[in-house]
């Protein structure tokens, strides 16, 4: 291993973004977290594990740092897919599939992120729900709210956005875990569940909540009769 030179005063915040970095990307090469040493780090980023120690208590710690920079970077670029958008509903769907692109960039992390327990046993994914990246689901069945595609009434917007979240981090786990199953070219299968997901509370008023599948029948077939009858009218 190769010693770097020692740093100069008040570098410590970029040696301890370093670290960070090493250990995501020992995890990602090795895909196995018990496989991600203190000492492993340091060789990578060029320090004797004591300097670790400076900036993480323990392997835990660093892996948590780990997960808490996958939850930034996620959140970074759920916020630039978002503001390509304008329509509530379109941002909804970029905000869903930046979340599975993201999962499936980074798939060790995610998966780690995911299947440890923090302190005191509290499971890392209910930090998730504290994060940046799921308040932006919030924020957009706010906006859905507001522009009148879902209804006001009785609309929980926490409900509404983990139900979304359930959608984005379902498909994000099979992507990664059943690889070859056929999802199709660009994502295809995930941004057809995604869309899905992201109209399904705007259309379920308009056949009830708890509608039979004949009710439902009945409403679909309504709906493909005036989009006929639509473009009928535009051909003529």
């Amino acid at each position: 291993m190769t010693r770097r030179a020692r740093s100069p005063r008040g570098s410590g915040e970029q040696l301890r973004g370093e670290i960070i970095d090493a250990a995501a990307h020992l995890l990602e090469d090795r895909a196995d977290a018990e496989a991600v040493s203190i000492r492993a780090v340091a060789d990578r980023v060029g320090v004797s594990p004591p300097a670790i120690y400076l900036h993480f208590t323990d392997k835990e710690a660093l892996l948590d740092a780990v997960c808490g920079r996958y939850f930034d970077q996620l959140d970074e670029a759920m916020a630039a897919a978002q503001a390509q958008h304008t329509h509530p509903l379109d941002r909804m769907l970029a905000l869903g599939m930046t979340y599975v692109r993201f999962a499936v960039a980074h798939p060790a992390v995610y998966r780690f992120a995911f299947c440890p327990s923090g302190p005191e046993g509290t499971p890392v994914v209910d930090e998730a729900l504290r994060t940046a990246a799921f308040g932006r689901l919030v924020d957009g069945v706010v906006g859905l709210v507001e522009c009148g595609w879902y209804e006001s009434d009785g609309v929980d917007e926490l409900e509404a956005a983990l139900e979304l979240w359930v959608v984005a981090h379902g498909v994000s786990s099979l992507m990664i875990t059943k690889p070859d199953l056929p999802w199709g070219s660009e994502f295809q299968v995930a941004e057809s569940v995604m869309r899905a997901a992201c109209l399904g509370r705007g259309v379920m008023p308009l056949v009830g909540d708890s509608a039979s599948g004949a009710d439902v029948e009945r409403a679909v077939g309504v709906l493909r009769s005036h989009s006929r009858d639509d473009g009928k009218v535009k051909k003529g």
